[in-house]
C-alpha cells in the first residue's frame, strides 16, 4: 500500500513538473509572436536551449526504452534500476521541439544587434559535437559503451543549463531591464524546478535506491540550476529593473513601441526609465 501510494505520488508530481515546465516555454514564444520581435532575447540563450534538450530528449529516450543501455547502467549500479521516467521522456521531446520553434522565431523576426551567436557559442557546440563522434567511434571499436555517449550528452545538458541563462542575465544587466523576456516562463520554470527535484528524491526513498540521484546527474542539476538561476531572474525583474514593468507591459501589448527600430527603442526605453526614476 505505501509503495503504491509512493508510486501515485510520483507519478502525479512527474506529471505536474511535466506541465510546469513545459507550460514555461509558451509565454516567451507568444510575446515574440505578439510583439513579432526577439528584441531583448539573446539568440545564444536560444541556440543553448534547443541544443541542450536535444541532447536531453536523446539521453532520456534511450535511458528509458533502450534495454542495452538498462542493462549497462544496472551493471554500474549494483543492479539499481535507472530513475527514467516517462514523463521525462516526454517532457524533454516537446521541450527540444517548441525551443526549436522558438529559435526559429529569431530568424523570422528581426533582431537587434546582440541578435549574432557568439563565437563562445560557435565554440562549444564545435566542441561538443566532437566529443560526441569521439565517443561513438569509441563505442564502434568496443572502447566505450552506449551508456558512456548518453552520460555525455547528459552531461552537455547540465553544461548547457548552467551557462544557457548566462548571456541573457547579463543582456538584461546590460539594459538594466527584463523587457522582450518573458516573467511567466520563469515563474513556471521556478515551479517545474521543484517539483522535479520533488519527484526525483521520492523515488529515491520509495525504491530505497539514493544512489539513483547522483546516478541521474543531469535532472538533479537540471532542477537545481533552473532553480537558482530562475531566483536571478525573478530579482531582476521584480526588484532590481522594477522600473520598467510598465514599459514591459505597454510592449507586450502591442504598443507602438513595436514600430521603432532597435536603436530608438533603446531611447525610448532609456527615456522611460529615467522619468520613472526621476
Amino acid at each position: 500500500m505505501v509503495l503504491a501510494f509512493g508510486a501515485f505520488v510520483s507519478a502525479l508530481l512527474g506529471w505536474l513538473y511535466f506541465a510546469a515546465w513545459s507550460g514555461s516555454f509558451y509565454p516567451q514564444a507568444i510575446l515574440n509572436y505578439k510583439r513579432k520581435s526577439v528584441r531583448g532575447l539573446s539568440v545564444d540563450f536560444l541556440v543553448y536551449n534547443a541544443f541542450g534538450f536535444l541532447c536531453y530528449a536523446i539521453y532520456n529516450l534511450t535511458f528509458y526504452a533502450s534495454p542495452r543501455v538498462r542493462h549497462e547502467y544496472e551493471e554500474r549500479n549494483d543492479g539499481q534500476p535507472n530513475l527514467v521516467q516517462l514523463n521525462d521522456v516526454v517532457f524533454a521531446v516537446h521541450a527540444f521541439l517548441i525551443s526549436s520553434i522558438t529559435l526559429g522565431q529569431a530568424f523570422v523576426y528581426s533582431g537587434d544587434v546582440h541578435q549574432r551567436l557568439s563565437l563562445a557559442a560557435r565554440g562549444f557546440l564545435f566542441i561538443s559535437g566532437v566529443g560526441i563522434a569521439a565517443l561513438l567511434v569509441g563505442v564502434n571499436f568496443g572502447a566505450t559503451q552506449w551508456i558512456d555517449v548518453m552520460y555525455f550528452l547528459s552531461y552537455v545538458k547540465l553544461f548547457v543549463t548552467v551557462v544557457k541563462y548566462c548571456p541573457q542575465a547579463y543582456l538584461n544587466y546590460q539594459k538594466q531591464s527584463t523587457v522582450g523576456w518573458s516573467i511567466h516562463n520563469i515563474l513556471l520554470d521556478f515551479s517545474g524546478g521543484v517539483l522535479s527535484l520533488a519527484q526525483l528524491l521520492v523515488d529515491a526513498g520509495r525504491l530505497h535506491n539514493w544512489e539513483g540521484v547522483l546516478g541521474n546527474p543531469v535532472k538533479l542539476g537540471l532542477g537545481l540550476f533552473s532553480i537558482g538561476f530562475d531566483v536571478l531572474f525573478m530579482l531582476q525583474h521584480y526588484v532590481f529593473y522594477r522600473h520598467t514593468s510598465e514599459f514591459q507591459r505597454l510592449d507586450d501589448d502591442g504598443d507602438d513601441s513595436d514600430s521603432l527600430d532597435d536603436a530608438d527603442f533603446d531611447d525610448a526605453l532609456s527615456n522611460y526609465r529615467v522619468e520613472r526614476t526621476a
